[in-house]
């Protein structure tokens, strides 16, 4: 199954990724519909924090010979976010980066994914903190030979 995700990755980097060209980078920001429950909201009974993110993404793959790497980033620069019971301003930050580098001839792949993933709300205690850290390493005979997987969440 690891490897099957492995590959996936491995291939949607490739797209759009010729032999004539060697690299691709795609930078990107948008305004994206986004809902989050915020356990730690509304005086601790929690609440829906509701609205829309300024959400800037550069992605960037390149074919080298038989390998295949890339890099995916989200960040959040602003938004508009509001929690449906207290009316409380919420303001998205932080980044995700996603790390990966595969051989097209003999599956070799790794890939190091960090989510740090923050929803900063009015006042004392209400800013919900994600934070993960994912990598795998896959040899050249299918097998998972590194696999670690640290997910944090915290309200503060």
């Amino acid at each position: 199954m690891k490897r099957i995700l492995a590959l996936c990755a491995i291939a949607a980097a490739v797209v759009g990724v010729t032999a004539a060209s060697a690299a691709v980078t795609t930078n990107d920001k948008q305004t994206i519909p986004f809902s989050v429950f915020v356990p730690c909201a509304n005086g601790g009974a929690g609440e829906s924090v509701d609205g829309t993110i300024e959400l800037h993404t550069v992605i960037t793959s390149t074919v080298n010979g038989n390998n295949v790497s890339g890099k995916v980033h989200f960040q959040p620069q602003g938004g508009s976010l509001v929690g449906s019971v207290t009316g409380d301003k919420y303001q998205p930050t932080g980044v995700t980066q996603d790390h990966f580098k595969g051989s097209l001839q003999n599956g070799q792949y790794t890939e190091t994914f960090v989510n740090n993933f923050r929803i900063i709300g009015q006042g004392p205690g209400n800013n919900f903190l994600v934070h993960e850290v994912f990598h795998i390493t896959i040899n050249a005979n299918g097998d998972v030979t590194v696999e670690h997987d640290r997910v944090s969440v915290d309200c503060k």
